[in-house]
């Protein structure tokens, strides 16, 4: 259903990768529950900016429904009108990616438990193989090459693209949303030499959005990979939990974002409330609280990058403009829009920008994304502990 706080964006550049910042329950939701401000409350004291180059709902709408009168397509009427209008990260999703889209947030997804990258040569190679998956029943292990899916090469295609193929988007009855549980797949395997394939079934999986270690240096590492449902309160745990005065380091790399729900509760486990973040909606300003009670004593350390993005992105600009960690990488993607989902006549849904976000001290991330207080290319990671050890965080 709509009004989900975020959604996955399946489709252009970021298919079956990228998660959106988007705020509508989170409105809807927030009124009834009052975990936003209300209206009489005053807000950070900043400028909003207006949305430009965003399609009109109603159009969407109308065209959509202007289509169907004539038997032509709703959807495709409709993203016709969104892509005219430039809106960045607008988007259209027919009922069988958004309902791919609603699994993915609540950390499911349907596929064979296989994630790929590419090697320095060029080949496609199975980066991790998740436990108890079919992938991992048939055999397959972490850097086998994978040369086919279902017959086609893999080698020239994009790492999202191999991705979806095994997670079967766009396989779906009559070419439209995703292959369902059950259905199959054959890859085309290679290892030390030896080539052959495995057919195997597509089942429903649970994602492991956060991985907890602890170092030699007694310092918890949180590496979170998307910001889906259970997230935030899985952190705040964790750094509850965590043995007093260990160091934290909040690993955010390739953080394509998620629930905005999830991301303030994850910024709430190292605040003790106030501020996360400041946004407009149609020019109306609103603002994000962390809950209090979070742990405001042990060092923290948040690592970026560039694939570090939209709600990731909410997280590291409070943690930092908060005075409560020092953040090391590269910087960071800069998506900071807000899109809100409308349900089209034919059931499929538009997302369409309606406002930017800002951090709690008014700096845009829209299309500038943020710089970290420790900009680094190479050994991130090792920078990232050599800082939380000066801290105090680590042996």
């Amino acid at each position: 259903m709509p009004g989900q706080d975020n959604r996955l964006k399946p489709h252009g550049f970021y298919r079956g990768a990228a998660l959106t910042l988007l705020f509508a329950s989170v409105l809807a939701t927030a009124a009834a529950t009052d975990s936003l401000p209300r209206a009489d409350e005053e807000a950070a004291r900043i400028s909003t900016r207006s949305v430009a180059s965003t399609a009109d709902r109603d159009e969407v709408a109308r065209a959509a429904a202007e289509a169907m009168a004539d038997g032509k397509s709703g959807t495709e009427a409709a993203e016709d009108v969104v892509s005219r209008s430039g809106d960045r990260w607008g988007a259209v999703y027919d009922k069988g990616e958004y309902e791919e889209f609603e699994q993915a947030l609540d950390g499911k997804y349907t596929g064979v438990g296989l994630s790929a990258k590419r090697l320095a040569d060029g080949r496609i190679a199975a980066s991790k193989v998740q436990p108890g998956g079919p992938a991992a029943r048939a055999g397959i292990k972490a850097g086998d090459i994978l040369r086919t899916v279902d017959g086609e090469p893999v080698g020239p295609r994009p790492v999202t693209e191999v991705v979806a193929l095994l997670r079967g988007e766009g396989q779906g009855a009559g070419g439209s949303g995703d292959a369902s549980a059950g259905t199959t797949v054959v890859l085309g395997l290679s290892r030390g030499g030896h080539e052959w394939t495995e057919t195997l079934r597509r089942v429903s999986l649970s994602t492991d959005a956060v991985t907890l270690e602890t170092g030699a240096d007694g310092a918890l590492v949180i590496k979170v990979a998307a910001f889906t449902k259970g997230t935030g309160k899985q952190i705040r745990n964790a750094v509850l939990e965590a043995p007093r005065g260990a160091g934290v380091l909040l690993d955010l790399r390739g953080n394509a974002g998620g629930l905005v729900t999830e991301a303030v509760q994850a910024a709430s486990a190292f605040l003790d409330g106030g501020l996360v973040a400041t946004y407009d909606i149609r020019g109306e300003q609103r603002a994000l609280y962390a809950d209090p009670g979070g742990d405001t004593e042990r060092p923290v350390v948040a690592l970026v990058d560039g694939g570090t993005m939209s709600a990731a992105e909410l997280v590291t600009g409070a943690l930092q403009d908060r005075g409560r960690a020092i953040t090391v990488g590269s910087p960071t993607f800069g998506k900071g829009s807000v899109q809100m989902p409308s349900r089209l006549p034919d059931g499929s849904v538009a997302e369409l920008t309606v406002g930017h976000y800002r951090t709690p001290a008014g700096h845009q991330v829209d299309d500038k994304g943020i710089t970290p207080d420790l900009v680094v290319d190479e050994r991130a990671q090792e920078r990232a502990r050599t800082v939380l050890s000066g801290l105090g965080g680590g042996s």
